[in-house]
């Protein structure tokens, strides 16, 4: 069973390219609202973590909220980010690669080269680029910060259990290298 995102109040937050700007637990700045850590603990990056060994086993999956387009969009994200650091020797090595991938420019909706066309509307006009493209960059950022905590032990020595999802293929799409 595909573990959706537990975020469903629709009218709540945001919305820019039909998909929610849910609150982060970030300390990197940029435009998604801060969760109040005190009300609730687990944020939408936390969820695409947690979820990410199990989702990334399916081929479908069922968008029941909006945001759910955001999860996919992160565990797309995280499985880029496994092959990144799958190719580093060191940890060093490793931190070093995911943090330049959150850095480097990624399409949006309605560019080329965005696989998740049909999930996702172009925008509307070029504030709501602007906006969705630095809320991705965000989350992408604080993903990259808290999945090197997953992928690393303590003694510098990847994690086998994390990068053997590598591999695998979220819906069978795999975002661009």
């Amino acid at each position: 069973m595909v573990y959706h995102s537990s975020f469903k109040e629709e009218g709540q937050y945001t919305q820019a390219c039909g998909c929610p700007l849910l609150p982060l637990r970030s300390h990197i700045k940029g435009p998604a609202p801060v969760l109040d850590s005190a009300a609730v603990g687990v944020d939408i990056i936390d969820e695409a973590i947690n979820f990410f060994r199990a989702n990334v086993l399916f081929r479908k999956f069922e968008v029941k909220s909006a945001a759910d387009k955001l999860l996919i969009y992160l565990t797309l994200y995280i499985n880029m980010a496994l092959k990144r650091i799958e190719a580093c020797k060191t940890e060093a090595d490793g931190i070093k690669a995911i943090i330049s991938l959150g850095l480097e420019k990624f399409p949006i909706p309605g560019e080329g080269g965005f696989p998740l066309g049909g999930l996702l509307t172009p925008p509307q006009s070029r504030e709501e680029a602007e906006l969705f493209r630095s809320y991705l960059k965000q989350a992408r950022e604080e993903t990259s910060g808290r999945l090197i905590e997953r992928v690393y032990r303590p003694n510098g020595r990847p994690n086998k259990w994390w990068l053997a999802f590598a591999k695998r293929k979220f819906m069978n799409i795999m975002l661009p290298l």
